[in-house]
């Protein structure tokens, strides 16, 4: 189990992480919801070992293991190296694990990457894609995916979630941000709510129900009664 136990996390007077507490468990889908400056990147950052200076604990299988090298990380915005060909980048992210290079067909045969092109000459989605195939050909026991289905179309966003979904029957333990709600509900187990750095909410797949709402309410409590008095006839 990937678990983050009462993780603080401070620049300078500004507190960003407020006791957040979660886990992610194998075989499982986890869903990480809030607003921008909510602190889920922090809080990814914080659990991938790419920031510092907080207090709490983060660990892996019960112990205080590397989290790394059993998780593989797609950030919000990959970063793509000039001149690399999208076959290139995939060696890249393995040779520095210490990894053989497979055969990319197979996996290329579902998501249509031209390798041989470089990768910064690719469209958002193509990159998000890129940056997606380079962790399912390391077969981790841990995804982190932060909006892994922001820039993707129609096409692709539905066979990610099957990607998803098969991966989880696998045993795979995924902790997965996004957005959009709906795309997020249909895939996750499990959802835990940031708000202003703190868990305002853990929710089992039974109460997504009322996730929407809740969330609204939390964020523009205020506005709504604004809402209410200026379209009500």
């Amino acid at each position: 189990m990937l678990e983050i136990i009462d993780l603080h996390k401070a620049y300078g007077h500004h507190e960003v992480l407020r006791g957040v507490s979660l886990a992610v468990r194998p075989g499982s889908i986890h869903g990480l919801v809030g607003a921008n400056g909510a602190g889920k990147t922090t809080l990814i950052n914080c659990l991938y070992g790419l920031e510092s200076g907080f207090t709490g604990a983060v660990r892996v299988n019960e112990g205080p293991g590397l989290v790394r090298e059993v998780t593989g990380l797609l950030p919000y915005e990959p970063y793509f190296y000039p001149r690399l060909t999208g076959r290139e980048y995939v060696a890249f992210c393995l040779q520095a694990r210490g990894r053989p290079v497979p055969d990319l067909r197979p996996w290329n045969e579902l998501l249509e990457l031209p390798l041989d092109q470089f990768a910064t000459e690719y469209s958002a989605g193509m990159k998000k894609k890129l940056a997606l195939l380079a962790l399912l050909v390391q077969d981790f026991a841990y995804l982190i995916l932060d909006e892994p289905f922001n820039g993707l179309d129609l096409e692709a966003n539905l066979l990610l979630k099957e990607m998803l979904r098969r991966l989880r029957q696998r045993g795979t333990g995924i902790l997965l941000t996004s957005h959009l709600l709906g795309t997020l509900t249909e895939v996750a187990d499990e959802a835990t709510v940031l708000v202003g750095g703190r868990v305002q909410r853990h929710y089992e797949a039974a109460a997504f129900g009322t996730l929407e709402a809740d969330l609204l309410a939390a964020l523009h409590g205020e506005k709504l009664g604004q809402l209410t008095a200026l379209l009500t006839p």
